[in-house]
């Protein structure tokens, strides 16, 4: 159960390495003005998307297993709240993932109609996120 924990751990730090990044380096493409930038730009948010993908893969199937694990150890485990608003949190990473797709394509297109100011809002969003989920885990409220 143990390495089950290690790994999804070390899979969620590697998604939300993407789920940082990624959205700066929206902003950054938002106010870019020259075409050779803002197609750098495109490459770099293209090959981080895949890694982030790898990273939320893995943390879901590794967070999956874990609960399996614990859930088979105490069956009281899944009747815990603190569990079910971090997998509702979960689910909320998950869109905002599927969000930051969305958005990438968009800036494949150069079809971004998003300000710099807004996208430094949304930057924070995983952020957010991950002060709730931890809490949650550690305090178990």
């Amino acid at each position: 159960m143990l390495w089950l924990k290690a790994f999804h751990i070390i899979f969620v730090v590697t998604w939300f390495a993407g789920l940082f990044y990624l959205p700066r380096l929206f902003i950054y493409h938002a106010e870019a003005s020259e075409a050779v930038v803002r197609e750098r730009l495109k490459v770099m948010e293209r090959r981080l998307l895949m890694i982030t993908h790898i990273g939320g893969a893995l943390a879901v199937l590794f967070g999956l297993a874990t609960l399996g694990a614990f859930a088979h150890a105490s069956s009281a485990y899944l009747a815990q709240g603190w569990l079910h608003a971090k997998l509702a949190l979960v689910v909320l990473l998950i869109a905002y993932h599927a969000q930051l797709v969305r958005m990438t394509a968009q800036f494949a297109r150069d079809a971004n109609t998003r300000s710099s100011r807004w996208l430094r809002i949304f930057n924070e969003v995983p952020a957010l996120l991950l002060i709730a989920i931890v809490v949650l885990v550690v305090v178990k409220p």
